[in-house]
């Protein structure tokens, strides 16, 4: 199978569907969306102006030209390389929606779902081989037309030539493809955020820090180190020259009993109420405060992903 696709349909036009959209149309990708929403035009044209602006280089004129909404799901899928499913994280639906997706799409078009965490093997239960064959998750990190991750998880019948040619595309994009060596619900990104996540609200339930300072420590330490390094490298330069080794022998045992001390919390309504509260006075709330904190998000990330990528080259 060849990378070399040139039509992609895009399935679901919430915020990672239609962030898909401009990333394929800013490669020159044509593609075709399709959303039972009932103002999917108007949602097309006003997203593509700040996602245009978030990929250096992408022209909003090229990227409406490009993106052409379909009337129905058969329409959309007709004669395309790749369908990128963006639906509802409800598996029963994800296999009703890619049984209909079979019908209509061709037999070599690839079927990837940006699922967060259902596995391909569950979705293609009912699918007869030849369809589970084409099918796999490519998972992006949010948002997908900025940060550089996907992650590409092959079911149990996916075959290896569709996972090579994926990957292959998704890197002629500019993403950063990592192939999952094992199914696993939430795959790897999620379950490490999810991990941060529930120390975080442990310690703004049990009042260590609020939320914005929470969110400083992680920006000042860990997140800017994470940009550069990954923890297991962390690790194996914090020990030195002796490395890893040396450094599990000094700390590992005070880190292994930190584990027994990390919080389990509840989201109950009045922990919802409480970091919500706290989120918003520190960040804003409604559509003004979200577009104007998403563009400067998408401005720093783009940022980093440029200089990363200039000392990676030299």
């Amino acid at each position: 199978m060849s990378p070399e696709w040139t039509r992609v349909a895009v399935v679901g036009a919430g915020t990672i569907g239609l962030s898909w959209a401009a990333l394929f149309a800013a490669h020159g990708v044509e593609v075709r969306i399709t959303d039972p929403r009932g103002d999917l035009g108007d949602a097309v044209r006003a997203a593509m102006p700040p996602l245009a602006a978030s990929i250096p280089g992408a022209d909003l004129d090229d990227l409406l030209d490009r993106v052409r909404v379909a009337d129905d799901l058969a329409e959309a899928v007709a004669d395309v390389d790749l369908v990128q499913e963006n639906g509802p994280e409800r598996l029963e639906l994800k296999q009703q929606l890619f049984a209909e997706i079979a019908r209509h799409a061709p037999g070599r078009a690839v079927l990837a779902s940006s699922s967060s965490g259902i596995v391909a093997t569950a979705i293609a239960a009912e699918l007869p081989d030849t369809v589970a064959a084409r099918l796999l998750i490519a998972h992006p990190f949010n948002p997908p037309q900025v940060v550089p991750l996907v992650e590409v998880v092959p079911g149990e019948r996916t075959a290896e030539p569709v996972v090579e040619a994926a990957t292959a595309f998704y890197r002629r994009l500019g993403k950063t493809p990592v192939r999952l060596r094992r199914e696993v619900p939430g795959f790897v990104a999620n379950r490490l955020q999810s991990a941060i996540m529930r120390e975080a609200i442990s310690l703004v339930l049990r009042g260590v820090v609020r939320v914005e300072e929470l969110d400083t420590v992680m920006k000042s330490s860990l997140g800017g180190r994470y940009a550069t390094v990954g923890p297991f490298e962390s690790f194996h330069l914090g020990g030195g020259p002796g490395g890893i080794r040396h450094m599990m022998a000094h700390l590992g045992v005070g880190m292994a009993e930190r584990w027994e001390d990390l919080g389990r919390p509840e989201l109950t309504p009045e922990t919802i109420a409480l970091l919500s509260e706290q989120t918003e006075a520190a960040y804003g709330a409604g559509p003004a405060a979200y577009q104007q904190r998403a563009a400067l998000r998408d401005r720093k990330q783009t940022a980093i992903n440029a200089v990363l990528s200039d000392l990676a080259e030299n």
